[in-house]
Parts: structure tokens; sequence; C-alpha cells
């Protein structure tokens, strides 16, 4: 298959209008969605499932895949472990098809060969019932076409993590029916970010915005690594009831040779936004809320005094 038929097939731009779940996933739907929408977003590209199927078919994963979960006991720990564990280091073994890796090194270099982040998108993910967002990778600050191969083949490979496969065992979801896309997007250098939901999640009130901040990148609120400020904003009369600001021990930064690194960051008395940015990141939910028209959780950064 040529390059440009791999480019058609295999990979698409974020604001792509043939976005669906079930080629590009939940996260690369809702991007695509918010994109073509007018919201900031940064640019990148989705590997769609179809790249993932391809990739496990032409190396022979869905056979090795199939004896693995044979008689696995999906409610022994262990068992789970080593089965994922088997089927993990199988991907790493995988050749990528050399077409579909020179598609995405121009996909790559056309979106100026920045620092990406690569994120798994799954197709049964961010759907109303199912909480399963955060079951697969999110790779951060990668700086070069070699390690977005890897990046890519290991976002697809944590479909298969002990805690995946038991998820989906749990709710009857068939393993052999899963795909996932990758998501890649340019690196925002964060000065802060977090999440903020709609309606707060506590009390379900619609007529709340809560936000989770903390400083740097927000993989160490998501990994549970900070205690982060938590703010409570009536949304309508655009007040801030409640601020409680996190120790933030740590902040987690981009690496200059990729990666990120992690340091210690004494900022307990440090508010990780001011309350303007607070009140904008209110009406920036609120905007998306009103295009879903329905209550949503957000991931946002804040550099350079923009969202």
């Amino acid at each position: 298959m040529t390059e440009d038929a791999q480019r058609t097939i295999y990979l698409m731009p974020l604001d792509s209008p043939n976005a669906t779940l079930a080629n590009a996933g939940g996260k690369g739907l809702n991007l695509a969605r918010l994109v073509r929408a007018g919201f900031r977003v940064p640019g990148g590209f989705v590997a769609t499932t179809a790249a993932y199927a391809e990739f496990v078919a032409a190396n022979g994963l869905d056979a090795e895949i199939a004896a693995v979960l044979a008689g696995v006991d999906f409610d022994d720990p262990a068992a789970l472990e080593a089965a994922a564990a088997r089927i993990r280091a199988a991907f790493e073994r995988g050749n990528m098809a050399p077409a579909f890796a020179a598609a995405v090194d121009a996909a790559y270099v056309a979106m100026g060969a920045p620092p990406v982040a690569v994120r798994s998108s799954a197709t049964a993910e961010d759907l109303p019932d199912l909480s399963f967002a955060g079951q697969q990778d999110t790779l951060l600050n990668v700086v070069d076409a070699a390690s977005l191969h890897r990046a890519i083949v290991r976002c697809w490979s944590s479909l298969w993590t002990a805690r995946a496969i038991g998820y989906r065992a749990r709710n009857a979801i068939a393993q052999e029916q899963v795909a996932l896309a990758v998501v890649v997007q340019a690196m925002v250098p964060a000065e802060a970010s977090g999440v903020l939901f709609t309606a707060n999640p506590l009390t379900g009130k619609r007529t709340e915005t809560v936000i989770d901040a903390t400083l740097g990148l927000g993989e160490a609120l998501v990994s549970g690594q900070v205690e982060p400020d938590h703010y409570v904003v009536d949304t309508r009369r655009r007040t801030i009831l409640d601020k409680t600001l996190g120790v933030k021990a740590i902040t987690i930064t981009g690496a200059a040779a990729g990666g990120t690194v992690t340091v210690a960051a004494d900022a307990a008395t440090r508010q990780a936004i001011p309350d303007a940015v607070i009140l904008d990141l209110v009406d920036l939910g609120a905007r998306v809320a009103a295009f879903y028209d329905a209550p949503q959780d957000i991931e946002w950064a804040w550099a350079d005094g923009e969202l």
C-alpha cells in the first residue's frame, strides 16, 4: 500500500469530518468535534483503529492474544498481570509497516516536528454509561520520529493492561472486538493544568463548575501523585464559592531530551491559576457543555496567559 493510501486509511487530521467513534475512538472523535466547532485544541492527527487492526493482523497478534486469554481467570489479579505482560511484550516485538511509519513521519513533519503528546483513544471510551477513560496510556513530550513510532505501539499495547482486560471482562465487553486509535497532539508547555467539571461531581449540581488545578503538566493530577487546588464556582453568577489550595508537592514538566521530569514544588500556599483564569475556565466549560448539550469533564492547560 502506498504512503498516500496509508495516510488516507490509517491517519486523519485532528479536525477531520470523517472522525467517528469506530475509527478515531472517543477521545479522537470528541477532539475533532471541538476543533471543527472552533474551540482551541492543540493541533495534530489521529492514527485510526484501522492502523491498529493492520498492525495486529500483520504481526499475528490476534491469535496470540486469544491464546494468552484462553482459560484466564479474570478474577485473579496475578493471572491478569501475567497475561497482560505476555500480550504487551508481543506488541513490543511487532514491526510497524514501513509505509505506515513513513506516513506518520510525514504527518509529524507537517506539524513542524514539535514535542508531542501521544494519547490512547479507545472505542469503548468516553461513553455516557462506561467510565473507561484513563484505562490506556498517554505518553508526554515525545520529541522525535523514532520515539513517536515506539509511543504509538506502546499506546496500542496499553489496550491490553491487566486493568483494561479486567475492566472489559467485568463489563461484558468482548475482548476480541476492541480496537484503539491514537491521538498525536502538539505539547502545550503548561504553567498549570487540570480538569474542570461542568456539573459538581459530588452533588450533581449543574449550576456549579468544579475545577482541579495543579502546576505544570496534568500528569501528576490524573495519576494521583499530587493534591491539586480545588475550586467550586457558581456558573451563572460567576462567583467563586469555595477555594481549597492543595499541597502541590511536585510538578511535572517536559524534559529537553524527551519524556518528563518530576521536581519538588513547595507550592502549598501558591494558587495554581489566578481568579480571572478560574472564571475563564467556567466560561469555557459552559460553552463546551452547551455544545454537547450535556455536562462535561474537560482537560485544560494554561500557558503564556492562554487556555
